[in-house]
């Protein structure tokens, strides 16, 4: 009996020991996905690879990030639901693409909502900005607004120069099929059609519709210059863009890592900013190469005519557009 009582002991303390002994073992380490339809090189892109450099850096490799670009993790739709769901962590999603679950978000894609780009950057900067991703976190979106990034202001091209609202008389012009772009270009004068993007270039090329509208990124890389080269300012549109968490996985995150995602999603949102004006920059040399006419336009008399476009669809917005226009 003393010799058992003895053995128990011994196996006790020596069990202690081992557990004494064995090396603490480190928190282990987080990989977030992150997604985003434009290719690898695109400054959003190039703007999150960085963030999650910074990120790795700071929290030496606790925390880590993997992007997925090219929408190889699926189309914007299937993006925001993988996010809502936690299977992707961090995405850049257009406004349209959240806009059914947030409505208010739809204010920011009024025509002329703002007076130019420098404008706009002042206004997302600033606390309307911030005003707008807290509606966006607060909403059943089940995402956490951290960021803006720039996609540009959209302008109309076409075999012949745009300068004012008659000049699109009779002319059927490619728009995403949101009901505002629809409505935006038929008060400027054209006929809206609206298609796929993938499907536009064979109908520039073909006749199927006359003209289209972008940012000069996008008409250059599509080669949409070769069938369309006269590009006019029409500027009718300056729609940013937002960097979204997932909710499901910001909530399990440390209040100290939400909050360095945050500061590091305000650098992402600059550094985008300066990638966008260069790849702007870039798209302009490389077009007036290719022989693309540039045409600047008197943009009053497109504003005055999608005046009912804003009162129709900014209705719902009226205290927020009051704020955007008072941002000087």
């Amino acid at each position: 009996m003393m010799l058992r009582k003895l053995l128990s002991c011994v196996c006790q303390l020596t069990c202690a020991a081992s557990l004494l002994a064995a090396p603490v073992i480190a928190q282990s380490a987080t990989t977030f996905k992150a997604a985003d339809n434009h290719p690898k090189g695109y400054p959003n892109v190039v703007a999150v690879e960085n963030l999650g450099k910074k990120l790795e850096a700071a929290t030496n490799g606790r925390l880590t990030l993997k992007m997925f670009a090219g929408g190889v993790l699926g189309d914007e739709k299937t993006a925001i639901e993988q996010t809502q769901i936690g299977a992707i962590q961090l995405l850049r999603v257009s406004i349209g693409g959240i806009s059914p679950v947030v409505p208010d978000v739809n204010v920011l894609t009024l025509p002329y909502l703002f007076r130019d780009e420098a404008h706009m950057h002042k206004v997302i900067d600033g606390p309307v900005g911030q005003e707008i991703l807290d509606k966006i976190t607060a909403s059943p979106a089940k995402v956490v607004a951290l960021a803006y990034m720039d996609s540009g202001s959209r302008n109309v091209y076409a075999k012949k120069p745009i300068k004012t609202p008659a000049d699109l008389k009779g002319l059927k012009v490619r728009m995403q099929g949101n009901p505002i772009f629809i409505d935006t270009m038929n008060a400027m004068g054209g006929n809206a059609i609206s298609m796929p993007f993938g499907e536009l270039y064979s109908a520039l090329q073909t006749g199927v519709v006359d003209a289209a509208e972008n940012n000069e990124p996008s008409y250059f890389t599509q080669n949409h210059y070769t069938v369309a080269n006269v590009y006019s300012r029409t500027g009718h549109l300056i729609i940013p863009e937002v960097l979204v968490f997932s909710k499901t996985a910001w909530d399990k995150l440390e209040k100290v890592d939400q909050e360095l995602i945050q500061k590091l999603a305000r650098e992402a949102q600059m550094e985008q900013r300066e990638l966008w004006n260069q790849s702007v920059a870039d798209a302009n040399a490389k077009l007036k190469e290719k022989g693309v006419t540039f045409v600047d336009v008197d943009a009053k008399p497109f504003v005055e005519a999608t005046a009912p476009v804003r009162e129709k669809h900014g209705a719902p917005y009226a205290d927020m557009i009051k704020k955007i226009q008072a941002v000087q």
